[in-house]
């Protein structure tokens, strides 16, 4: 390995798959990790802090093992720092959270990232979910409002939509049980500078775990541009996770203040036996009529069904009348929490 690195740290992100496909993600970053810190509500405190994550040092091109069990798997950071690695393990993986680390650098200056890699239970359905505007109200549509938003609050602070975890919760348990709970996968346009403000929010929020998918990092000078992917990527991700669970039934939440419309209405046209509900909340009043009508044209044409919808409250009834949801009374899924990234 490189024996003239710069002083650097691994940011794992949790990976997700079974046993013959398992994915991970990180960046290797320049300089010492980030301190965690105790939230304040101080506004000016919270802008300085969300800044600070915009101000990132992606170092290329870094040689890279990844210690798996007793597999040993080699890789190398991409041209912004980003990591990547797929493979397949060489014994049977249980259900549930499983520790994984990778490590960089040369003889007695090894830097080494820990992280979490869920391996869902093999249960009837798996939720893809949108975040911004469908679970956290975030102004999407409007980047000076997404950006007060964004920099106002702590993430103990944010604001999610009246109903939104109780709706999760009770997905979670569709036709299975809090041993086994459904897999949830959160793709987002957010970039990945916001991974660990998004766990805290959700946490905070008593959301179902899961992996996230965010978008590509970026430095301080794209603040403006926070929060916007182009639909292609958006669109990969989706079909990346279809393909790595084959044989799930997939409902798929978002909302009309971007792409989601659009992307979910392409997946399900292409895939109606994949895909089993589209769940689109209406915030954005200018394309309410035509987010009605795409949806209108999917149940039409494929018999996928959806729901066009602005309080959660109304997505749970949809639900209920399409029993995707069994158990109205459950308890709170429990279990142990993915390891800390490190």
């Amino acid at each position: 390995m490189k024996d003239n690195l710069p002083e650097h740290y691994i940011k794992l992100y949790h990976g997700y798959g079974h046993k013959q496909d398992l994915l991970l993600y990180g960046h290797v970053l320049q300089g010492k990790p980030p301190a965690r810190k105790k939230f304040t509500n101080n506004r000016l405190k919270n802008m300085v802090r969300l800044i600070r994550l915009f101000f990132i040092r992606p170092i290329a091109h870094v040689p890279l093992v990844l210690k798996w069990n007793d597999q040993e798997i080699q890789g190398r950071s991409e041209f912004d720092g980003f990591l990547k690695f797929e493979w397949a393990s060489a014994s049977s993986v249980a259900a549930g959270w499983h520790e994984v680390s990778v490590h960089s650098g040369v003889a007695g200056r090894e830097v080494s990232g820990r992280g979490g890699l869920f391996v869902p239970h093999i249960t009837q359905y798996g939720f893809i979910s949108d975040i911004d505007d469908t679970i956290m109200i975030s102004y999407s549509a409007t980047i000076v409002r997404r950006l007060k938003e964004l920099f106002s609050f702590n993430p103990l602070r944010r604001k999610l939509f009246q109903g939104v975890s109780e709706h999760y919760r009770l997905l979670s348990l569709s036709h299975t049980n809090a041993d086994a709970p459904n897999p949830f996968f959160y793709v987002s346009s957010s970039e990945w500078n916001l991974y660990d403000y998004l766990q805290d929010v959700f946490r905070n929020g008593k959301l179902p775990e899961g992996a996230f998918l965010l978008s590509q990092a970026k430095q301080w000078f794209q603040l403006f541009k926070t929060g916007r992917t182009k639909h292609q990527g958006k669109l990969l991700r989706v079909m990346r996770i279809l393909d790595c669970f084959p044989n799930q039934k997939f409902i798929l939440l978002g909302d009309n203040t971007q792409s989601d419309p659009v992307i979910y209405h392409e997946i399900a046209r292409k895939l109606p036996e994949r895909i089993m509900a589209v769940y689109i909340r209406n915030v954005y009043a200018p394309k309410e009529a035509e987010t009605r009508q795409l949806l209108e044209n999917l149940e039409r044409d494929t018999g996928v069904r959806t729901c066009f919808f602005r309080e959660s409250s109304e997505a749970i009834d949809h639900s209920r009348s399409i029993g995707l949801i069994s158990i109205a009374d459950a308890e709170p899924v429990e279990g142990a929490s993915p390891p800390a990234a490190g």
